[in-house]
């Protein structure tokens, strides 16, 4: 997974995969993928996160 991708287009993605899983529209193979691909979009968000809580930290500290 890119680095590159923005925390928004992540969610976006994220919510996108959801979407198609309550809505039944994954076979077997897809669902397997869409699942892998939603588990580092996951991390991506958590690591954003929890980088941009760390910096707000640093800077409230100063």
């Amino acid at each position: 997974m890119e680095q590159q991708v923005k925390y928004e287009e992540a969610m976006r993605q994220l919510e996108e995969i959801v979407e198609k899983i309550e809505n039944n529209e994954l076979d077997i193979d897809q669902l397997t993928s869409q699942l892998k691909k939603a588990k580092e979009l996951i991390t991506l968000c958590k690591d954003k996160l929890v980088k941009t809580d760390e910096e707000l930290k640093k800077i409230l500290e100063e």
